[in-house]
């Protein structure tokens, strides 16, 4: 049966011409409608003339959004909230109960970036944002709007970090109701630390995200495999393995398989002098840090497997070998130590797209040296630096960090399996 138009229609406002800014309206009448993310633009996406700021404003009205539903707390898909609150959105913010947790968390750390550093002004801003949150449990259907034929929404867990949700919206009862399906970003079978997503019972329209539409995705035992390998053979090179990684999902997901390795292979040799016991991991990000400490918070929603590991003693996401930076003093310091010494060692720093953050100043000081090796296993976006790195940096090319020029000496790898975690 095809789908009644006239119940509903959609608009999109980010996430058509490129694959950042998801941001998608669900129209239910001309005084009814309800927003399914709103996300930041990144990369060459951020600006179609280069006037970053007319980008991020709302420029659609929003007086008739009566809600917004997040998937995710990734930036692409909670990055323009703030743009929204500025724009007097004061409706309901439904999301699932980890990334009730979360969202204030990334809120904040966004805030300082791109807004201000004053700290009674994003204490305000997250006091709001935090006063229309409303968490909802998955698989729980909820009542946004009762005029009309009605609208009610439920999550399903999408298995891409945690807290996400792929989100099923009913539209009308009985033979006359819809369902509309917006998928979020859905994870890979067996993502680490997450139940595998099922596929909804019925969708008359789906909404999909197809970052890695024209990607064959690796099973788990053959990324795990893949990333032992790259591992293995930079640090023969005696020298750092700096993995651009982002604060949320991605570094806990990589912590998780670091300490598998480690575990696995132990008194192993990694180097001549190194066992895989004996290799140092650095997370090398304040946003990381707070998100795997929140992680470890919401453990009742990892996986079966998760849980049997931390039943046995075992902590995947706090192991011995692993060692976080507190501070910008200590992190200087630790850039310093590595470019000096090269002992080997692997190195998560945020961000992942090598846009910013404390990644930056770890490329100044190791890309131009062949003993360090660069390893990419998220997704680069169209004219950041992580994109150019990746493109050019195995042909020996160049690449410019805050207007400065540095050729790329230190050899460039990617997992394109990981990278389908996203």
């Amino acid at each position: 049966m095809e789908p009644d138009a006239s119940l509903f229609s959609l608009n999109h406002h980010g996430a058509t011409t490129g694959v950042t800014g998801s941001c998608h309206e669900l129209v239910l009448s001309d005084s009814s409608s309800v927003l399914i993310d709103c996300g930041l633009f990144q990369g060459a996406e951020t600006s179609g003339d280069g006037s970053n700021f007319e980008r991020l404003q709302i420029e659609f009205p929003i007086d008739q959004v009566r809600a917004l539903v997040v998937t995710h707390v990734h930036i692409d898909h909670v990055g323009r909230i703030p743009y929204l609150m500025a724009a007097v959105f004061r409706g309901s913010i439904i999301c699932s109960e980890a990334s009730a947790l979360l969202l204030p968390l990334v809120l904040e750390d966004a805030l300082k970036i791109g807004f201000t550093r004053n700290a009674r002004l994003i204490k305000q801003f997250l006091e709001q944002i935090k006063s229309q949150i409303v968490a909802l449990q998955y698989k729980q259907w909820m009542s946004v709007t009762e005029d009309g034929f009605g609208l009610r929404v439920k999550l399903q867990p999408a298995g891409h970090i945690i807290g996400s949700a792929y989100v099923e919206c009913a539209i009308g009862h009985g033979k006359q109701s819809r369902r509309v399906v917006f998928s979020g970003d859905l994870g890979a079978p067996y993502t680490p630390l997450l139940p595998t997503p099922k596929s909804p019972y019925r969708a008359d329209v789906v909404v999909l995200e197809s970052t890695y539409g024209d990607h064959v995705h690796e099973n788990r035992h053959l990324r795990v495999q893949r990333l032992k390998q790259v591992v293995e053979r930079a640090l023969s090179n005696r020298g750092v393995v700096l993995i651009p990684a982002f604060s949320i999902g991605r570094t806990q997901e990589l912590l998780y398989e670091l300490e598998q390795l480690i575990h696995q292979y132990g008194s192993d040799q990694l180097t001549d002098s190194m066992s895989w016991d004996e290799l140092e991991v650095i997370v090398d990000s304040p946003l990381a840090a707070k998100m795997t400490h929140a992680y470890r918070q919401l453990r009742p929603y990892w996986d079966k497997e998760a849980k049997r590991k931390t039943d046995h003693g075992r902590h995947p996401l706090s192991f011995e070998q692993m060692l976080t930076i507190k501070d910008h003093k200590m992190h200087l310091h630790t850039v310093k130590y590595l470019a000096d010494k090269a002992r080997p060692t692997i190195v998560l720093a945020a961000s992942g797209m090598c846009t910013g953050g404390r990644v930056v100043n770890y490329l100044k000081a190791l890309i131009e040296d062949s003993r360090h090796d660069i390893l990419f296993v998220g997704y680069q976006a169209r004219g950041t630096v992580g994109r150019i790195i990746q493109k050019y940096g195995p042909g020996g090319g160049y690449v410019d960090i805050d207007g400065d020029r540095y050729d790329i000496r230190a050899h460039v790898h990617t997992i394109y399996g990981l990278m389908c975690i996203r």
